[in-house]
Order: C-alpha cells, then sequence, then structure tokens
C-alpha cells in the first residue's frame, strides 16, 4: 500500500519541490490541490495520510483551511509549509491543529526529520512498487511568484517582530511593465489621494532596480499611533517611521531574494519622496527610470488596524536575463 498524501499550495513550483522531498521509503502516492476549497473537495473524496499546507492562496488560505477541517471534523494530519514565517502565524496554525511548521523553500532534511516525528518507521516490504503521479509543469512566471512569495514573507517577518503585530500577507503581483503600464499600477496602489513615499536603491551581481514603500496618510496616521509617537515630536518622528518601515522591508525582501538566487544585495540610502503628497508626484520620481521593468508587488497589511503598506520592486530590463539565469536552477528541465 502507498502512504496517501495531500499537497495544498498554490504554487506549482512549492507542490513540485515538496512532491519532490518526499523520501522514496515513504512510497507516497500524492494528490495536489491548488487552494484550500480545492483541498476541502480532496478531503471529501478521500481519506489521506498526511497533508501539506501553505497559508498565502487564493479563495480559502491556509488558515481558514485548518478552521474549515476542524469544523468538518477531518483528522488528516496536517504540516503547514509556508513562506509566513512569522511568530503569530505559527502559533495560529498550531492553535488550529496543525502538527508542525516547515519554512519555505522547503528542505528534504528538514522534512525528514519533521517526518520521523509523524510517522512510524513503515514495515519493509518484499515488493514496492513505486507509485506514480503527475508532477506540475512550470513556466516562468510560477517561479517568480512563489520566489516573491518567499521573499515578501521574510520581509513580513521583520515587520511583524519589529512593530509586534501580525501582517496580513496577501498574494503578491508579479508583472513586466512598459513605463507607462508601470505609471497606471501605481496609481492603482494609492486608495487615497496623499501618500507618503520612499524609495531606495538596490544592486548586486548586474541586477539593479528600486524600491518604492508608499503609506497612505491614513496608515501614517495610525502607525504614530500604534507606536505611541508623542505629540511635539510627530514630524520628527513621522520622517524617522518611514524611514525605518523602508529599510525593514527592503533590506528583508532582498536578503529573501538573494538567499534564492545566490546574489548579494547592496542597497542605497532610504530617499524620501515626499509626506502626504498625491501620487502622481511619486509617479514623476519615477518618470525616466525605466522602460521596461519587472515588478514585485504587495501590500501589507496590519491585523485590526487600517495600516496599510504597498512595497513595490522595480527591476531594471537589463537585469532580467540575469535574474532568469540565477534562478534557472528551479526549472530544471523544463526551463
Amino acid at each position: 500500500m502507498s502512504f496517501s498524501v495531500l499537497i495544498c499550495d498554490d504554487s506549482a513550483l512549492a507542490r513540485k519541490q515538496i512532491a519532490r522531498s518526499l523520501p522514496a521509503s515513504l512510497n507516497a502516492g500524492v494528490t495536489f490541490a491548488v487552494h484550500g476549497l480545492d483541498a476541502m473537495d480532496r478531503l471529501k473524496e478521500s481519506q489521506f495520510d498526511l497533508m501539506f499546507l501553505d497559508l498565502t492562496m487564493p479563495e480559502l488560505d491556509g488558515f481558514g483551511t485548518l478552521e474549515a477541517m476542524k469544523q468538518a471534523g477531518y483528522t488528516t494530519p496536517v504540516i503547514v509549509v509556508s513562506g509566513d514565517i512569522q511568530p503569530k502565524a505559527k502559533e495560529r496554525v498550531s492553535e488550529l491543529g496543525a502538527k508542525d511548521f516547515i519554512q519555505k523553500p522547503i528542505a528534504a532534511d528538514v522534512l525528514k526529520e519533521v517526518l520521523k516525528t509523524l510517522i512510524e518507521t513503515p514495515v519493509k516490504q518484499q515488493v514496492i512498487t513505486p507509485v506514480s503521479y503527475e508532477l506540475p509543469v512550470l513556466k516562468r512566471r510560477d517561479i517568480y511568484m512563489e520566489v516573491a512569495n518567499i521573499a515578501i514573507g521574510r520581509a513580513a517577518d521583520v515587520l511583524a517582530r519589529h512593530f509586534d503585530v501580525f501582517v496580513e500577507l496577501p498574494l503578491p503581483n508579479v508583472n513586466i511593465f512598459e513605463v507607462t503600464e508601470l505609471h497606471m499600477a501605481l496609481k492603482e496602489l494609492a486608495e487615497n489621494d496623499q501618500v507618503s513615499g520612499v524609495c531606495q536603491g538596490f544592486s548586486g551581481e548586474g541586477i539593479a532596480g528600486e524600491a518604492l514603500v508608499l503609506l497612505s496618510d491614513s496608515s501614517v496616521s495610525d502607525m504614530k499611533q500604534l507606536m505611541k509617537v508623542p505629540v511635539e515630536n510627530e514630524d520628527l518622528k513621522e520622517i524617522e517611521l518611514l524611514i525605518d518601515v523602508s529599510n525593514l522591508l527592503v533590506g528583508a525582501f532582498l536578503n529573501g531574494l538573494g538567499e534564492q538566487s545566490e546574489v548579494r544585495f547592496f542597497q542605497s540610502p532610504p530617499v524620501l519622496l515626499g509626506q502626504h503628497i498625491p501620487i502622481e508626484s511619486v509617479i514623476e520620481s519615477t518618470a525616466g527610470s525605466f522602460q521596461k521593468t519587472m515588478t514585485f508587488e504587495v501590500s501589507y497589511n496590519i491585523e485590526n488596524t487600517s495600516i496599510r503598506c504597498d512595497l513595490l520592486f522595480m527591476f531594471v530590463d537589463e537585469s532580467l536575463p540575469i535574474l532568469d539565469n540565477k534562478l534557472a536552477y528551479l526549472m530544471e528541465e523544463e526551463f
């Protein structure tokens, strides 16, 4: 008999990495699900010996899936495999019944140690017929989405630890824009007319670009209250807060990207683009910087507040072939 495994992750790359990390001795029969609702359908149809679950997914995320499984009375052991590594995220999945938590990208040796605590050593059989299943076919976008997801998770973790909050982590957007399309995307980022913006350049081994951190006026106000900024020092403290948030998010993201691409990135000092300014003023500051750019975009929301921080990484077009080459190992034969 095979050991039935359900792998639930919206990332084709993550599904493939988890499946390939399973030890051969497990003789696993693998079923894939692309989000929580899909996983719930699979659980209704079949029983599984083990489930791997991502947290950041469309339709129904990992937290919601664990809650739904609990309500439905499903007892399948769950190992969470996620780029959302905030301490509070780990606490919550444990409270919801997850047996363990593994940080993305998954490592075979880490998985092996976790499995030792959850699965009894199988009785050796005379003949084992390997179970065959079809692995996901990867596309270039799949690679960049998962790489961005992991790097964005690193940044959320640093923000959460620094301010002792829980950061709600949505799916990132990865796009290749002409400069005019980039300006349209920037307009859509700002919910309000007035924003405060910080820009930081970065580079490493021929890969270069700019990071843009945007906070709406309401977000800045709420963040100052959260940090208990004294009224008499509000103007100075606001600038310090903006610079602090930018350094934290940009540095952590670049570290996460650098780990996966084996590139050491250097970042320039943050530049304050303006406080309480129209988004058009931010757009003007990017005019002429890019002809075409690949962007990683995410909006961080802090739980129980109206604080939203938009983070946009823009890579110059000359960097893309180099970054493709650095990440080619993730595509393997399909690159």
